[in-house]
């Protein structure tokens, strides 16, 4: 390969170096290719002694805590093994910055495809879709189901008033919005401290700890080709320690209401299971009392919502695409809609 094989920022020479001293097969790094990932972290899938890897690290150019997060994932992975939870086996991790000037691991393929990016002829049934639905719910609950001390994930959240900080801390985030000049304020958005006043009169009164991925809807997990099964849940960098019920918020905020399929790229639309069929799947198969499930709903909606109006806020900006922007704050708009509508009718 010569004396240096960059690829996306990945000295190959140093990478198979590296290797070498973990064990990791020998001889040249072979077919190297880029893989699409939901972030903009590098992932890189190639074949080294007729073993497949992936590489995962930060971007070229580092954001605040990038490294931090690929030594997070690395752990948490790690801590998975053996599990039922369907996940990118952790083969190696480098959290040194040193070596690729990052941190980085490296994690076995994961053999199947995203919903987002397309759907094989044979998941385009309702049956099939059906299926799919409900294989997410099942790799939730086996997450939720993990003892994250027994597995040594001690200090890898704050559990300690972990509800009680949520809304402060996104309604701070929301007001930090107004320092980027042009952004016009949350008007569109309707009463968003309203619901977050919602949130505070309703909120849990306890929870029992557990890992939480963080970002759990159709973008990030793979289903497999061969079977309407989920494969791996993908992109860990948001999981953390505390109340898992707001993993299933969140894919209920992400989720289809009836035949409206406007808030997914998934198509053909036509076997998913409904919002309250993911609820009663899961309630099958956790001990987790679901009284509240509502509340973290409308969590998720008033969270997310907040979150998607900070790119519209740094497009008016100038700091990001306008068309991104755009979109972005409309999904708002509708998932704030969506939490006071859930406010009203004190159902999913």
């Amino acid at each position: 390969m010569g004396e240096s094989v960059q690829v996306a920022g990945v000295d190959l020479v140093v990478l198979a170096g590296w290797m070498d001293g973990q064990g990791l097969g020998s001889g040249p790094i072979e077919q190297v290719r880029e893989l699409a990932g939901g972030t903009q972290n590098v992932l890189l899938r190639f074949t080294r002694a007729g073993r497949d890897y992936v590489l995962r690290r930060p971007p070229p150019h580092l954001r605040a805590g990038s490294n931090e997060t690929m030594r997070r994932e690395a752990r948490l992975l790690g801590a998975l093994a053996g599990s039922a939870v369907p996940h990118p086996a952790l083969i190696a991790a480098c959290g040194a910055e040193d070596v690729l000037g990052a941190a980085f691991y490296l994690m076995e393929p994961i053999e199947g495809f995203n919903a987002t990016s397309g759907l094989p002829d044979s998941h385009c049934t309702a049956q099939a879709q059906h299926r799919m639905g409900l294989s997410m719910v099942e790799g939730l609950a086996a997450l939720h189901a993990l003892d994250p001390f027994a597995l040594g994930l001690d200090g890898f959240g704050k559990v300690e008033g972990f509800l009680e900080r949520q809304v402060g801390r996104w309604q701070a985030q929301l007001d930090s919005y107004a320092e980027l000049v042009g952004w016009p304020g949350p008007g569109e958005l309707g009463d968003v401290r309203a619901v977050g006043q919602w949130l505070d009169a309703n909120r849990p009164a306890s929870f029992v700890p557990g890992i939480l991925h963080g970002d759990y809807h159709l973008a990030n997990v793979m289903f497999r080709s061969d079977a309407p099964e989920l494969a791996a849940i993908v992109d860990w960098e948001l999981a953390t320690l505390g109340d898992p019920l707001v993993d299933l918020g969140w894919l209920l905020a992400t989720w289809p209401d009836g035949s409206d399929s406007s808030i997914t790229s998934v198509t053909p639309w036509i076997g998913f299971p409904s919002a309250a069929e993911l609820v009663a799947h899961y309630a099958a198969r956790s001990a987790r009392s679901l009284d509240a499930v509502g509340w973290y709903g409308v969590f998720a909606c008033y969270k997310l919502g907040i979150l998607l109006e900070g790119t519209h806020a740094r497009a008016c900006a100038g700091k990001a695409p306008k068309e991104t922007g755009d979109k972005l704050h409309a999904r708002a708009v509708w998932l704030l809609e969506r939490a006071r509508k859930w406010i009203a009718e004190g159902v999913l």
